[in-house]
């Protein structure tokens, strides 16, 4: 069999993987994926990819490459003090990234805000709430949520925040965000689960 053969086969497998109907594929093979499933964080592009096992496993041990494993660990921390942080939002993430930035990321109807953080200030926080030390850089964060009296502090992957930052998108009506979108960012919460 010639090589153009095998390489239009497997354009044209890929091809049919990626036209079926109501499905999602894998971002890096065109793979279909399954409801529950994995993502890489591409650092270049600085958004979750997602990815069928093969891919996950792959990529599983990168930990300096492109793209890394988004791990699984949810821990749910008592209150920690983000006021030292200098953000003014009570829906918030903070990431800490590889090259020692911090970063803020709260939802709004337009997508995700993002503000630089003092990196000195995070890690004076660090020093007092030792779990946070301990964060995987670029793939998890601290998702805060202290809006309407909730008190919520949670080490969760990245790919949490990105789900929360869709569903107050989804949620938003009008200019202060309608009836809907407190009681879903709430239930959001809720539905959090602790594992490791």
């Amino acid at each position: 069999m010639s090589a153009a053969g095998a390489l239009g086969r497997v354009i044209r497998s890929a091809a049919d993987r990626a036209a079926t109907a109501g499905s999602e594929v894998c971002e890096l093979c065109a793979a279909r994926l399954a409801g529950e499933h994995r993502h890489l964080y591409d650092t270049g592009t600085a958004e979750p990819r997602c990815v069928c096992g093969p891919c996950s496993v792959l990529f599983a041990d990168d930990t300096a490459g492109r793209y890394r494993l988004v791990p699984r660990r949810r821990l749910r921390l008592p209150p920690v003090d983000t006021a030292v942080l200098g953000v003014p939002v009570g829906l918030v993430f903070f990431v800490p990234r590889s090259d020692g930035t911090v970063t803020a990321q709260g939802p709004s109807p337009a997508g995700a805000m993002r503000w630089e953080v003092d990196a000195a200030a995070w890690r004076r926080l660090a020093g007092t709430v030792p779990e946070l030390a301990s964060l995987a850089p670029d793939v998890e964060a601290l998702l805060v949520n202290t809006v309407r009296g909730f008190d919520a502090h949670w080490i969760v992957p990245v790919d949490d925040c990105y789900r929360m930052i869709a569903l107050v998108r989804r949620e938003w009506r009008g200019l202060s965000g309608g009836g809907r979108v407190w009681p879903a960012v709430e239930q959001f919460f809720k539905e959090l689960t602790e594992r490791s």
